[in-house]
């Protein structure tokens, strides 16, 4: 049974496209949605429950695969290893944003030629959901982040690597731009989200067109409510937080990037410097950026963590 359901594992997110290429004809020939029936708690791992409603999806998403054999064995599995590997990822703060993952969904819609509300239509039509299949890319996109900080020597190349990988570029050490960022949010309560968002969004606007230079930011908050300066410190452009990197990378020294809605507010960020440089550091992490383009060859590891998790978690069947 272990090998089959190494088979049946679903495959990383950059190959999932082919998913949605079988779904539409899927959906024809079931005729639709199933009806809704009476949800239950079925495995806790972790503390996190699974319930009946989530493995149903699974086993749906299974057969837009063209998954066979036991599809409700293969989908309680694959639900624990992500319960089990989300728990590390929560406990290491590795998670994506869901910014990035609605990036990711957007790119499978527009691969699929569809709209993401069509995707969205779709993928309800067919019994699994946009929430449960944006999860599942967020475990596939979270994951590697793990396994990268548990098998990188402790977070930086040796410099043995770095020097090798050097070589390769004919002894040229890459240089890359250092960033010196704040972060400025202005902070919206979940309860209050609907009633003062748009007030928010009018005074971090007007700040940001206000704004001087990061030295009297701090200052200019003191005369708002429930504004947050934050310094960054220093950032090299490859470890720019995806979400702001696009709109980091096109603002220039001394002003701000356009505001952002997020899940603590209305945010931007002050550019206070940038710089080129091309130190050891800034060689790493241009080498390790362009190391994380390359097919990963860490699926040994991956495997090797899982294990030990595995043995450690608290799986308990209702």
């Amino acid at each position: 049974m272990k090998s089959d359901l190494a088979r049946a594992r679903i495959p990383a997110v950059a190959k999932l496209a082919f998913i949605l290429m079988f779904a539409v004809a899927t959906i024809w020939i079931s005729g639709g949605p199933t009806p809704a029936y009476a949800n239950r708690i079925a495995i806790v791992v972790n503390g996190t429950a699974i319930t009946s409603l989530d493995i149903d999806r699974r086993i749906k998403l299974l057969r837009l695969q063209r998954a066979r054999g036991k599809l409700k064995e293969k989908a309680q599995e694959q639900l624990i290893e992500e319960a089990i590997k989300m728990t590390e990822v929560g406990r290491l703060r590795a998670a994506v944003s869901d910014a990035r993952v609605n990036q990711s969904f957007a790119r499978f819609a527009k691969g699929n030629k569809m709209s993401t509300k069509q995707m969205s239509q779709m993928l309800r039509q067919a019994g699994v959901g946009a929430d449960h299949f944006k999860e599942f890319i967020r475990v596939q996109m979270s994951w590697p982040r793990v396994v990268e900080a548990r098998y990188s020597s402790g977070g930086r190349m040796s410099t043995e690597d770095l020097v090798s990988k050097m070589l390769e570029r004919g002894g040229v050490k890459p240089t890359t731009t250092e960033y010196i960022l704040q972060q400025v949010i202005f902070v919206v309560p979940k309860a209050k989200r609907n009633a003062i968002l748009s007030a928010r969004k009018r005074e971090a606007e007007s700040m940001r067109q206000r704004f001087v230079d990061c030295n009297s930011t701090r200052e200019f908050a003191k005369g708002l409510k429930d504004v947050s300066v934050r310094d960054l410190g220093r950032v090299m452009q490859p470890a720019l937080p995806g979400d702001w990197k696009a709109l980091v990378e096109k603002t220039s020294e001394g002003k701000t990037t356009g505001t952002k809605v997020t899940d603590r507010g209305v945010e931007f960020i002050a550019v206070c410097s940038a710089k080129e440089v091309s130190d050891d550091l800034a060689a790493e992490m241009v080498i390790r950026s362009e190391l994380a383009k390359e097919p990963s060859g860490n699926s040994a590891n991956s495997d090797k963590y899982m294990k030990e998790l595995r043995e450690k978690a608290r799986v308990t069947y209702k």
